[in-house]
């Protein structure tokens, strides 16, 4: 995903399944020096204890002073410090610190010998020179627990720390993989350009100063600061996303949305004929390249696929239907008579022109007896696609060309019958 959305890394990519050694010699190191400890306490012993203590949750330190060997099943505990802070100036929340004595010894390394994530993640920043530590801020509690295990292991400490707001749905609740979109392939898959996304994920919680928020990475990157970034959790805005795609698709070239479009093309070459001969009027209008197929499906298919909610909205509630679809289809079919090519009358010009005076003659005008274009393209638009909403109508039929044109209107004035 990393490659998809054009973002580089530094040097080779490191594998924490393949360092256990090295994670396993620094708890060595650290039991050696007195700041971590054997433990052989279970969770359900130290569930017990404290229920009995009538303490609060989480390790009471009963293994801190009882210096047991290494054995099997015998974790490694880190020892905490009882007093001081431990703390750092974030770049996003600013000064934060913990009271040593408030966090518990937590384990290092599992009692079946797996290392725990943080000590490798501690380990691993140092050895690879990380020099600023970038997450969610559901990570702010385990920080000092990572600043602690790099002092004792005398590891050099990253130069800058910044916990990034939590992502949160339309309900305000933190983003879940069970419950929300969070595939970054599932977006990739459903036409979404790995520059909108790159683009869009910049934009939560930060905005560029003169508030232009749709632009190219590598002005982001130029503008970008995270001491900008606002602390508040920010809003996955679904439908924010979509208008950003659709702003970076209308910004490529013609030639270029076509090769981004191919693969969710999967009529093959007639597709793509169709999408060239109407490629300006479709770039213009969808959101995303999963759209593209089905906005000029109409010109490849025999016959459309009517969609239900289009026929309710258009043909079932709407007025004068059959007064419309007559007339159109005298004027056009007058039209085709000249010729039918783009050279003589059927070109979007005359079209409109024939179907304003369509519009007139079935009785949909206005006050002033004008055309109400908006009403009269309806019936016109179902019968050639089978949907409400597509490409401008005057080139959709021009492309679609006569023959086929008259066909569709004569088919749904069947229907209606």
């Amino acid at each position: 995903m990393l490659r998809w959305l054009g973002l580089e890394w530094d040097g080779t990519p490191v594998h924490q399944s393949e360092r256990g050694d090295l994670y396993r010699d620094a708890a060595s190191k650290l039991v050696a020096a007195g700041a971590a400890y054997y433990c052989d306490c279970t969770a359900e012993d130290v569930q017990a204890r404290n229920k009995a203590a009538g303490g609060k949750p989480g390790y009471d330190g009963h293994c801190r002073d009882r210096a047991l060997e290494p054995a099997p099943a015998r974790a490694v505990r880190f020892r905490t410090p009882r007093d001081g802070r431990t703390g750092w100036t974030d770049l996003v929340r600013g000064e934060i610190s913990f009271a040593n004595a408030d966090i518990e010894d937590f384990v290092v390394v599992r009692g079946n010998g797996a290392p725990m994530f943080l000590l490798a993640n501690s380990f691993d920043d140092a050895d690879m020179g990380i020099t600023h530590v970038i997450r969610g801020e559901d990570h702010v509690n385990s920080t000092p627990k990572y600043l602690m295990l790099q002092q004792a292991l005398g590891l050099k400490t990253p130069e800058a720390f910044a916990h990034m707001p939590l992502l949160v749905n339309e309900q305000r609740k933190k983003l879940s993989k069970r419950r929300d979109d969070v595939s970054m392939a599932d977006y990739r898959d459903r036409g979404y350009l790995p520059e909108a996304m790159a683009n869009y994920l910049a934009l939560l919680g930060w905005g560029p100063a003169d508030g232009v928020e749709v632009r190219p990475v590598e002005e982001i990157v130029a503008l970008y600061r995270l001491e900008d970034v606002n602390a508040s959790p920010a809003f996955f805005d679904q439908k924010k996303l979509s208008f950003v795609n659709a702003e970076h698709i209308r910004a490529l070239a013609p030639a270029e949305f076509l090769t981004r479009s191919e693969p969710f093309l999967t009529r093959g070459a007639s597709a793509r004929a169709a999408l060239e001969s109407m490629v300006t009027e479709v770039q213009e209008r969808v959101r995303t390249l999963a759209e593209v197929e089905p906005m000029i499906e109409f010109l490849v298919v025999d016959e459309p696929e009517v969609d239900e909610a289009s026929w309710t909205k258009v043909v079932t509630k709407g007025k004068l239907v059959t007064e419309m679809l007559d007339a159109t289809i005298e004027r056009l079919a007058g039209l085709a008579s000249d010729g039918g090519g783009q050279e003589s009358g059927w070109n979007p010009a005359a079209i409109q022109v024939a179907v304003a005076d369509a519009a007139v003659a079935a009785g949909l005008v206005n006050a002033e007896g004008a055309p109400q274009l908006s009403k009269a393209q309806g019936p016109v638009r179902v019968a050639i696609s089978g949907r409400s909403v597509g490409p401008p109508l005057w080139e959709s039929l021009a492309t679609l060309g006569p023959e086929r044109t008259l066909a569709r209107l004569r088919a749904m004035r069947s229907r209606l019958e």
